[in-house]
């Protein structure tokens, strides 16, 4: 059986945990049979500020996943989720999970294709959901494509954008997904601090939303609480800012060497705004994986077989991966797929 050497299959932040957070965790072990700050409102307060919006647009919870989850239950069951796909692999069975339909929407061109997801809209529509930069396309809409989305959507329908690989993606093509929650209350925004912030391990996550949106999701909040180990290590790693965003820029630009060395092997890979991968490989993708497994990496199949995602690893792995794709392409994987 082969060993992994390389883990790029779980989209994981390579990056040395941020200054201060393993202080915070150690110190915050010494406290653990303490109830303490049970409802988050020091860590609620604390993004308020870092973002400049009212505490009570902040509703904090235990990873985004988790965050989705809430939010469907309260505000989509019943009805149908407009959503991308192939997207977070998670969306149909949270939408499922809530009581709601799915309704997917095929990407165009790898990126979100918002004028069809306005032509999905029906009058049992309750919520839009989007993922930009998208999981696991890495494609990103911008301002424009999303005012649009806006101005075609009736008033009772949210627009969830979930924007967990955010901090990875280049401001300038994406979204500003909080400037428009501030303007638009039908705008809800849900980030985590596991990717950028590499605080995987622990759950920490926070929505911004309008009033009556996180007022509909505080009664689950005693049910998915956020642990006071985490707490502290999120509010420790909101503080060192300016080293997540160097950290952010180095995994980006080593994102973007793989990418193009990948599209040089002649891969239809789209550029990526997030700290991962797209191989649409077709009939390949399967080949593809078992190939990099066999040589040491793990790297995974998404969107029913749509095409296989490569997470952003060390120097290391990238070239590892890099080397095996070469092999790959040059066909060597028929000699393997014979054996």
């Amino acid at each position: 059986m082969t060993t992994v050497r390389h883990q790029l299959s779980l989209n994981e932040n390579f990056a040395a945990p941020l200054p201060g957070v393993h202080e915070a965790i150690v110190d915050g072990a010494h406290r653990v049979n303490l109830t303490l700050d049970a409802m988050s409102s020091g860590l609620t307060q604390a993004i308020a500020g870092h973002h400049g919006v009212d505490p009570a647009r902040v509703f904090v919870g235990p990873g985004s996943g988790a965050l989705l989850q809430q939010f469907l239950n309260a505000l989509a069951a019943g009805g149908e989720v407009v959503h991308a796909w192939p997207s977070f692999e998670m969306y149909p069975l949270m939408v499922r999970s809530a009581g709601a339909e799915a309704v997917p929407v095929p990407l165009r061109d790898d990126a979100h294709d918002l004028a069809a997801m306005a032509d999905a809209v029906t009058d049992r529509t309750k919520v839009v959901l989007v993922c930009n930069p998208n999981n696991p396309t890495g494609t990103v809409f911008g301002d424009a494509e999303l005012r649009a989305l806006l101005d075609r959507l009736p008033e009772h329908v949210l627009v969830l954008i979930d924007e967990a690989y955010v901090d990875f993606a280049d401001r300038s093509e994406t979204a500003d997904g909080l400037r428009f929650a501030a303007e638009d209350s039908r705008v809800c925004v849900v980030r985590t601090f596991s990717k950028s912030h590499g605080l995987l391990g622990l759950r920490v996550g926070y929505l911004i939303a309008g009033e009556a949106v996180v007022t509909a999701l505080r009664p689950g909040s005693y049910f998915f609480r956020v642990s006071t180990v985490a707490q502290d290590a999120a509010l420790a790693a909101l503080r060192a800012e300016v080293v997540m965003r160097k950290q952010c820029a180095e995994v980006a630009a080593e994102r973007d060497r793989v990418g193009e060395q990948l599209r040089a092997l002649g891969l239809a890979v789209p550029r990526s705004h997030g700290n991962f991968h797209w191989l649409p490989l077709g009939a390949d993708n399967d080949a593809f994986v078992r190939f990099c497994a066999a040589g040491g990496v793990e790297v995974r199949t998404l969107g029913d077989g749509a095409g296989v995602r490569v997470t952003v690893g060390t120097p290391e792995a990238n070239e590892a991966l890099l080397d095996l794709t070469r092999r790959f392409v040059g066909g060597e994987r028929l000699s393997t797929e014979r054996a």
